[in-house]
Order: structure tokens, then sequence, then C-alpha cells
């Protein structure tokens, strides 16, 4: 429980006052405190005013004084602010303990808003026709991030990641390779997800501009990808996997995992649309157009001043919302599982069993990979869609927050970084465009980031090993790329900066890690193993405290982000964490004190810090180093 103890025991009086008072139905907050209103601050006075026609201050002065005569084990006293607000301070020899002994269980931080029900989230779905950019990270770590928040929340997460493995960039390589006879081997060793996306995807679709007959070439390809027994859908299904196997090792190395692969092409064959149609029809969510320009259409009524959306041409071909609908009720379990199941070929790197969907029917695996919930990342460009799909969904299932779409801004490149990169944006920010070939890979993103680190890393530590050096090179950059990618607001654009995300000073990953490290020297130097066998009341210094407050908030953050889908809220609670670390670490000496129990308080505080961070940061996917 840690803070929270506080917190609820706090609440629990103030009921037993307003009970007292024949009061009832206030909805009043009891919230760790602002600088300057004690521990814990609580706004009943204000919500109390109209009821009882005196002034907030007055009602704070009153219900303290009631609040004096609880039996409190974790609260000194309480006292009204000028402002309104009743403020409390925490008895913080009982608190110490009981948040630093809480520290060390393995528990520490959950929260239990799931109940252990099922909820998939659905993330990265990428075209399997080029590599990940860094814009595509984004999506990937804030899934990623999400996944184990909610898995904190005791909820059981399935990670899904959609192939879109017939649509028309796909369709576009496939146009590349059988009608310019591009290799289909790269060169000089060239990843082939780079391949597909630098050379073949970028320089076909040039070709299109030149000569628009292409574009009844594309179709065709486009719809012989939909017959999965076509030459052509072969043929893509084999580049497709190629490219799709590159883009898992990225990931794979970010340390995102998933437990399902679903297929575009499969659910376009499965069935699945025919049922969720007739199922519109059946529920009149959709409308046959008889006039005007949709004649002869399906179409969802748009609302308010929104357009309606075909999703059903006059030609009687379904539109690209047509796939999304089937594919958002099968995840949420409306519609019976046409798919059997096959491990995926390659292992993930925690050995955790990746599936794919099949539609061979000769080796029969069920799995069950839907949710009584969804959360799909996707970015805000696609949020009307997603909005007409949540509206649909709500009805299917007659709750509304079953599904929903978690979206996101897009990842610029700073004009700096863009030119180390070798884009040429004329001093200007860098907007990742596929087809237009600013297209910077996450792959190289990451190198550039290691041998930066590498460098740094030797600089330090020239006694350091080749492979230790490797080690820490690596956690720091992929802690740097998934920090850079949930620490702003969802709906504002990052501009992500090679040499800024890895100061070690300020708001970066390295800063925190670098934090870590300096916790485990401590530790190391001491030579002993700390214990919670320690006198918590020698810790009273403000910045001792100020650091235990922040360490027994990790369960109500955990909470905070579980409830908003808000990973920010984790990696702005890992920078403040460390940041009260390193106010301690300046202000209070922990070896050689020439006084053993204050020394074994310290170690005591240093070990539940190091803890809490190490789970904290395990939530945003980002493991710290030992030494840095």
């Amino acid at each position: 429980m840690t803070f929270k103890s506080i917190l609820d025991e706090i609440e629990n009086n103030l009921n037993k006052i307003l009970s007292d008072l024949f009061l009832s139905d206030v909805q009043f907050s009891v919230e760790p405190a602002k600088p300057g209103f004690g521990d814990v601050s609580s706004n009943i006075a204000f919500l109390l005013a109209k009821q009882l026609k005196k002034s907030p201050q007055e009602i704070a002065k009153m219900l303290s004084e009631k609040y004096s005569s609880c039996r409190n084990t974790l609260v000194l006293k309480s006292e009204s602010h000028p402002s309104g607000y009743l403020n409390f301070y925490a008895n913080w020899d009982n608190l110490n303990q009981l948040i630093l002994s809480e520290s060390h269980l393995e528990t520490c931080g959950d929260v239990d808003i799931g109940n252990g029900s099922t909820i998939v989230v659905e993330h990265t779905s990428v075209n399997p026709n080029k590599a990940l950019h860094i814009g595509h990270v984004r999506n990937i770590i804030i899934g990623d991030t999400i996944s184990r928040i909610l898995q904190k929340a005791k909820y059981k997460v399935n990670v899904l990641n959609y192939i879109d493995d017939s649509g028309l960039q796909v369709a576009d390589i496939i146009v590349g390779f059988t009608h310019f006879d591009y290799d289909q081997e790269p060169p000089n060793g060239k990843k082939f997800d780079h391949y597909c996306g630098d050379n073949v995807y970028v320089k076909t679709t040039e070709k299109y501009e030149a000569d628009p007959g292409l574009e009844d070439i594309r179709k065709n390809v486009l719809k012989e990808l939909e017959d999965g027994d076509s030459e052509i859908a072969k043929f893509a299904d084999t580049i497709t996997r190629r490219v799709l196997a590159g883009q898992l090792e990225t990931c794979w190395n970010l340390d995102v995992t998933y437990d399902c692969l679903n297929f575009e092409s499969q659910i376009i064959r499965s069935g699945l649309w025919d049922k969720i149609f007739e199922k519109l029809k059946e529920m009149k969510l959709i409308e046959f157009e008889n006039e005007g320009k949709n004649k002869g259409c399906w179409v969802i009524r748009g609302e308010g001043k929104e357009e309606d959306k075909v999703i059903v041409r006059s030609n009687g071909t379904a539109t690209y919302i047509a796939k999304d609908i089937p594919y958002a009720a099968w995840k949420l379990g409306l519609l019976a599982d046409p798919f059997n199941y096959e491990k995926y070929p390659s292992e993930q790197p925690n050995s955790r069993i990746l599936w794919q969907t099949t539609l061979d029917k000769t080796n029969p695996i069920s799995k069950n990979f839907t949710g009584e919930k969804v959360v799909t990342v996707i970015d805000s460009r696609q949020a009307r869609l997603q909005k007409i799909i949540t509206s649909l969904m709500g009805k299917f299932k007659s709750t509304p927050d079953a599904y929903s779409h978690l979206g996101y801004e897009s990842v610029t490149l700073s004009s700096e970084t863009a030119k180390t990169l070798g884009l040429d944006t004329d001093g200007k920010q860098a907007q990742m465009s596929g087809r237009k070939g600013l297209y910077v890979n996450a792959d190289s993103v990451y190198d550039i980031l290691k041998e930066k680190t590498k460098d740094e890393t030797k600089k330090r530590h020239p006694e350091m090993s080749d492979s230790e050096i490797d080690s820490i090179a690596h956690l720091v950059s992929v802690g740097t790329l998934r920090y850079e990618m949930i620490k702003q607001d969802l709906d504002k654009i990052i501009t992500f900066d090679l040499t800024k995300s890895l100061s070690l000073e300020g708001d970066t990953a390295p800063y925190i890690q670098y934090t870590y490290a300096r916790a485990s020297r401590i530790l190391e130097k001491s030579n002993r193993t700390p214990t919670i066998d320690v006198n918590f009341s020698l810790l009273k210094e403000k910045h001792e405290l100020d650091l235990i407050k922040n360490i027994g908030l990790f369960n109500l953050q955990v909470r905070d982000a579980t409830n908003n889908l808000s990973p920010k809220v984790i990696a702005r609670y890992c920078h403040d964490l460390a940041v009260a670390f390193n106010s301690f670490y300046e202000k209070s000496k922990v070896l050689d004190l020439n006084n053993v129990d204050l020394e074994n308080a310290r170690l005591c505080l240093v070990t539940s810090f190091k803890i809490v961070l190490e789970k904290a940061l395990s939530l945003l996917g980002i493991k710290a180093p030992d030494k840095m």
C-alpha cells in the first residue's frame, strides 16, 4: 500500500467525521500535497461550504479539530490552511518503516484494477514493405509500455501485431519485384527490410509519377493479393514474411515482444467480413444509399457535420474500414474464431512464445487472444476511422469503453540529427515519409546511439572490457530510444535529437540510468548486505523524507498511468525519483559516518530506491546498468 496507506487512513477518518455530522455523498479527494500544504491535503472543506453555509477555511478548521480525536497511526497532526485546504502531516517514523519495508516485496507497485480480466493491446501494425523507421518506434514503444503497465495493474494482456500484408504498399514492392526486375537479394549484406523500403518501394513509387499506366498493374496486383491461391499472392507472402522477420528483429532488439501476429490477408479470406456485414445490416448500423454521390453504396451515417463513410462501394468491393471492423469484432470475441494457430519459426529473446494465425486446417491448434477490452495504438491521423470503429464496437458490446483508440502524434528529427543521419532538410526538422524517401530506419538511429555511448563509456572507464562496454551501450541506447518516445504527452509531436537524448543531465534516460548506477556504486562500496532491520526514526532530514515519499508513490503512479493509459506518468515518476535521489546523494553522506545505525538506515533507503526505480523502469522497458 505504501503512501496510499496514509491516504486511506485519512479518507476513512474523514468519512467517519462526515457520518457523525450526518453528511453524506461528499466526493472529496485526498492527495499527496503540493509544497507548502503538508504531506497530504484534501479539498473536503470546499465541497461542504455551500451545504454548511460557511467559508472553506472555517470548515477546514472545524474538521481539523474533530480529526485530532480520530485514531491515527500514520498522521501526526492536521491543520487548516488559509486557502481552505485541510492539510495533514505524516508520522514519518511509522510511514518510513511501512514504505521502505514494502518496497522489498515482489508486489511493490502492484494495483488491482484489472482484477484478472483480459485486455488486448494491439500495436506496431506496420506495412511489411519496409524497415521500421523512427516514427514507427513511437507506436511500438507506447504499445509495449502500456502492455507492461496493464500487467502491473493485474490485467491479463494479449499483445497483438496486425500485419497489413494485402495493402497498397505491399502491392508496390511486388510491382517492383515482378515488373521492374529488382533482385530479390539485397546488396552488400543490407537487411532485407531496409532494401525493400529504401530501394524497391521508393523507386517503384517514383515510376508511377512518370507512367500513370502503371496504376492498372498496381490494381491488378492488389486484386491478386486478396486471392490466396494466385501465384502473385504466394510470392507476396514470401516477400512480406522476409520483411516481417527484419521488422521483428528490430522490435526484439528494443525489448518488444508479442503474443500473436494477425495477418490481414487471412482476415480477408476467413469470411469474417461476410458475418459482420450481415450483423451490421441486421442491427441497422449501416444503410444502403439509393441516391446522391454514394448511390449504390452501403454507408455508415456521419455524426454531426461529418460525411457518411462508405464501407461497401457500388461495385460490391469493401473499403479499407471493412477490413478493420471484423478484426475489431474478433478482438472483442464477438465472432467465432476462424483461425488456427502455429508458433512463429523464430524465438523471441525473452522466450515468450509468439503465435501466428493460419487458415491451414492440417494441424489445428486453438488459442484465444481476444479480450473483454481492447486498446488499439494507432497514430492520430486515423482518429476518425477509429472513432467509427469504437462507436460500432460499443453498440455490439453494449459497453462504450470496450474498444478504445490510443492515438499519438508523429516524430520529427531535429535538423542536426537529420544531418547526422544523411538527410538534407535545409536546416529544418524532418518529417518521415517512406514514399518520398525521407525514411530514417530505427536500426540506424540505434546504431548511432550505441556508437556514441561506446565512445563516452570508453573515456570514463578505460579499464572495462569490450563486452562490458557493448552491454552498457546497448542498455543506454535502448533506454534512450524508449524514453524519448514516451516522456512527452501523446498529443505532442516529438522532435528527436541524438545529442540531447544522450545527455547525463535533464529529463533523459541516461540521467536516470546514471542515478541507478550511482546507487549501485554506494551499495557496492559498503561491503555489506543492507536490510530493513534498521532504526527508521533516524531518517528525518527533508531530503531523506522527500526520497521516501517518492518511493512510496509508486503504486499511485501505476494506478494513474493505468486509468489514463498514459506511459508518460511512469516516465515522469522515474525522473522525479532520480531527482529526489540525487538531492539526497548531494546532501547526505551514506558511508564512513562513524555511526553504524545511521549508515544502515541510509543504506536501507538507497536499497529501496534502487529496487523501486528498477521496477518502475521495467514498466518502460528500460534496464539500468550497475556502471556507466
